[in-house]
């Protein structure tokens, strides 16, 4: 009778041993409290809990990958979007992410949420569509200070898409098919601008040299005679006609 007795203590003891260990892998921390005060924190490997004097709460420190959900955004221009984002963070202190939050998933989950509705609210949605990596940057500094209280690091925010309405898709085409259309107007113009000044300039060239103007007289009508359908009416050389008049002005005289 002694011996079962004896037996069963050591049974016991063996089966207190064996519950009152825990492994710990290299990524995990393990939060220790004794009769229900913070102590500190364990981890990686062999961890040895107290049974109902000692609890451990594990926390992984690998970072987390968290679809934020599709939120509803009025861009600063009242334009209506919907917008899909990431967000990548891990626990940095695991005695704040236990003690200071009650769950820092949630938590986390559902401040990125407001975030991004503030931050992008207080942008146009041209910045939306073109700016992403500023804004990016802007949402994910302002959870990081946010959530360094709770001991988390949020190391990247990504916004994955930003979709909107099919008549505001519309209004963006004619927009942009708008500016394209300013653009060649204004090219074009530009242009016109370039070969008027070029002409201007030609003409000087030619008016201080009268010979030049014949040169440019007979390749021109040498272009025109390129094509054999034209008929070409070849009139008197200008100088030849100044002649005439002069000696027609000395005979009234």
């Amino acid at each position: 009778m002694w011996d079962f007795g004896f037996g069963g203590i050591l049974f016991f003891i063996a089966l207190v041993a064996f519950s009152s260990l825990r492994i710990l892998r290299e990524y995990e921390r393990g939060v220790v409290f004794m009769l229900g005060r913070f102590w500190k924190v364990k981890g990686p490997g062999l961890v040895i809990v107290i049974p109902g004097i000692q609890q451990m709460v594990r926390v992984e420190l690998r970072t987390v990958v968290m679809d934020v959900p599709s939120q509803d955004v009025i861009s600063r221009d009242n334009v209506s979007v919907r917008v899909d984002a990431v967000v990548y963070f891990r626990v940095v202190d695991p005695e704040k992410a236990i003690i200071q939050v009650e769950d820092y998933l949630s938590a986390t989950s559902q401040l990125a949420q407001t975030t991004l509705r503030s931050v992008l609210g207080k942008h146009e949605l041209d910045d939306m569509l073109a700016e992403r990596e500023t804004l990016n940057i802007d949402i994910q500094k302002t959870l990081d200070v946010q959530t360094d209280a709770w001991g988390i690091k949020v190391s990247n925010v990504e916004i994955k898409r930003v979709d909107i309405d099919e008549s505001m898709v519309r209004a963006i085409a004619k927009q942009a098919e708008a500016e394209r259309e300013r653009r060649a107007k204004v090219i074009h113009a530009e242009g016109e601008l370039q070969a008027s000044e070029k002409l201007t300039q030609a003409a000087r060239v030619l008016a201080q040299q009268p010979e030049s103007i014949q040169l440019r007289y007979l390749e021109t009508l040498t272009a025109i005679a390129a094509d054999k359908n034209s008929t070409i009416v070849f009139p008197l050389p200008i100088d030849l006609i100044s002649w005439f008049l002069e000696r027609a002005k000395k005979g009234r005289e």
